[in-house]
């Protein structure tokens, strides 16, 4: 278990490290330009693509984002359809059925990637890279972009205008996702994960046996997969297939990948703002989450199972069922942590295997709306919905008028940002009900009573929050989850999308008001603990009867029957 400290200790060094390089990086593609490097070239390329001077209300950029999402959406959909027909298919495979076609397009331009599917034994190459891999790209800009319109609005003087999405997503790709996944397929590749458009090969294992082994593009897959917090697996073993991650150094910088991206932008926010302070306060704020959740991952999965010391197994045995061998317990805690803190569904072990309270965590980071470092974007504009609140509730009990670094939280932006902290459990809850009130969802558990309870409930938080792990005893793939898990991938995306693009469009409305003697410090140690604790509070209020029904119970009934 020293070890495992250990190498989250490091891990929290490391990622401290990169946040204000990368931030700084970032900077200048926020307020609508183009790092040094690439100044002269950008200028050109926006004047070809005639997105010079073409800034958008927030109602405007709302409109594109929605209207350019969907029609990815339809594209991908057709893509899978039509597979049988399309090139870089060697194996041959077939159109993906229409139920798994809808649920895999809504999924992947949500970022979410829950896949009901074996990669491997579905998509063919074309469809991999023209269609998953691109969406891995555009979705992470999305997100990316909705969080540099937010830092805009928060300095902006009276303006409607707050930048074009089309030139945000272009320059976000081709200057922060492009450079940075490209230089990572390439390390990935020098640790052993594949890249090449080979068909399947046959060989003998030592016992005789034919198997056959996948091949494929996937280091570049992978790259963005983790960068971009997409977390689709080209295998269905996902981080856990040696192709995908074969080494311990790569099991660690898939985890930096996850978050590095999400923690600069905290630096980028304090540029913005000039205000460094800014930046890292939201940055501890999740920190202080994160170290206490992994800590805790590390406590719990080294609990040793009633079970197995009935077997006999050894007094430092901990469960292994359903964990990747290669990787000990520090690796697989952390990835576990970092992957649903993130909206990352990357997994390198399954978690219907971790330990019961192991398991709760992994659903209350999502259930939180995962903003602890969070999606690339969508966990920087989700911790502002607790921002606001925390700032909201702690103003009024001191008798002050709600600020934000000079920006007054008006009755509407409260209104819009209500609605974006109760979509998604809404969204949860009510798909978790709905899927324990029909018999015939029964056939896809692999447990009942309390633990498949937990499959169903983090299958829904998964989807909605846009995390795209899940259980691993669950079969998804039916027409029932299908639908149901795409349409809260669908809403819960978006909708917060929109409310946080409404929220920022009337911010930045509003003048700028000079701070006084009175106003609500917004900085410092202080504030991390307030933004934390808003976070934990309104989580565990929302889902901890939920938490109560599933994981509780299911530890009570190992560790105390």
């Amino acid at each position: 278990m020293q070890n495992a400290f250990l190498v989250l200790a490091v891990f929290m060094l490391v990622l401290t490290l990169l946040v204000k390089p990368v931030g700084l990086y970032m900077a200048p593609i926020c307020k609508g330009s183009a790092p040094i490097l690439f100044k002269s070239f950008d200028k050109k390329l926006m004047r070809l693509l005639g997105l010079e001077n073409c800034s958008q209300t927030w109602s405007e950029y709302a409109g594109s984002l929605v209207c350019f999402n969907i029609l990815g959406l339809i594209v991908l959909y057709l893509m899978q359809r039509f597979q049988a027909y399309l090139p870089l298919n060697p194996e041959g495979l077939g159109a993906v059925d229409s139920y798994t076609a809808f649920n895999t397009a809504i999924s992947f331009v949500t970022n979410t990637n829950w896949q009901s599917y074996g990669g491997e034994s579905t998509m063919g190459y074309f469809v991999q890279m023209a269609g998953l891999a691109l969406q891995n790209f555009l979705s992470a800009a999305t997100g990316i972009a909705v969080a540099f319109v937010l830092m805009r609005s928060l300095v902006a003087k009276q303006q409607v205008l707050l930048g074009n999405f089309f030139s945000d997503v272009v320059r976000i790709s081709l200057y922060i996702l492009l450079p940075l996944a490209f230089a990572y397929a390439i390390f990935l590749v020098s640790q052993g994960c594949i890249q090449n458009f080979s068909s399947y090969i046959d060989a003998s294992t030592l016992s005789g046996v034919q198997q056959t082994i996948p091949m494929g593009p996937v280091a570049s897959q992978e790259a963005i997969k983790m960068l971009g917090t997409n977390g689709g697996g080209f295998f269905n073993a996902n981080s856990a297939h040696p192709f995908e991650n074969p080494t311990d150094l790569s099991n660690f910088s898939q985890c930096l990948a996850i978050f590095v991206i999400s923690a600069a932008l905290c630096y980028t926010f304090g540029v913005i703002v000039n205000d460094s302070r800014q930046g890292w306060t939201i940055y501890i704020a999740m920190a202080i989450i994160f170290v206490t959740c992994a800590s805790l991952m590390i406590v719990f999965e080294s609990a040793q199972s009633p079970y197995l010391l009935d077997a006999g197994a050894a007094p430092d045995f901990y469960n292994t069922e359903g964990k990747e061998a290669r990787f000990p317990l520090g690796q697989s805690a952390l990835f576990s942590t970092v992957t649903t803190s993130a909206s990352c569904g990357a997994v390198n072990n399954m978690h219907d295997s971790l330990n019961p309270l192991s398991g709760m965590l992994t659903m209350l980071l999502m259930q939180i709306g995962e903003v602890v470092f969070g999606g690339v974007g969508s966990g920087f504009y989700g911790i502002f919905i607790f921002i606001f609140l925390a700032v909201f509730i702690s103003s009024l009990m001191i008798g002050r008028t709600p600020e934000y670094l000079g920006k007054k939280l008006t009755p509407a932006q409260m209104k819009l940002i209500a609605i974006a902290v109760l979509c998604t459990p809404f969204l949860v809850l009510a798909a978790t009900a709905i899927a324990c009130l029909f018999d015939f969802n029964l056939d896809s558990l692999n447990n009942t009573a309390a633990h498949g309870f937990s499959e169903y409930l983090y299958a829904f938080s998964s989807a909605a929050n846009n995390n795209g792990s899940a259980f691993a005893g669950l079969n998804a793939n039916t027409p029932f989850f299908n639908i149901a898990t795409g349409l809260c991938m669908f809403f819960g995306r978006f909708i917060v999308i929109i409310c946080i693009l409404g929220c920022a469009g009337a911010i930045a409305k509003q003048k700028i008001i000079p701070s006084s003697s009175g106003t609500l410090p917004t900085f410092g140690l202080f504030f991390s603990f307030l933004i934390a604790g808003t976070v934990i509070l309104i989580g565990a209020l929302t889902f901890l009867p939920a938490l109560a029904l599933g994981p509780v119970v299911e530890h009570i009934e190992v560790f105390f029957n």
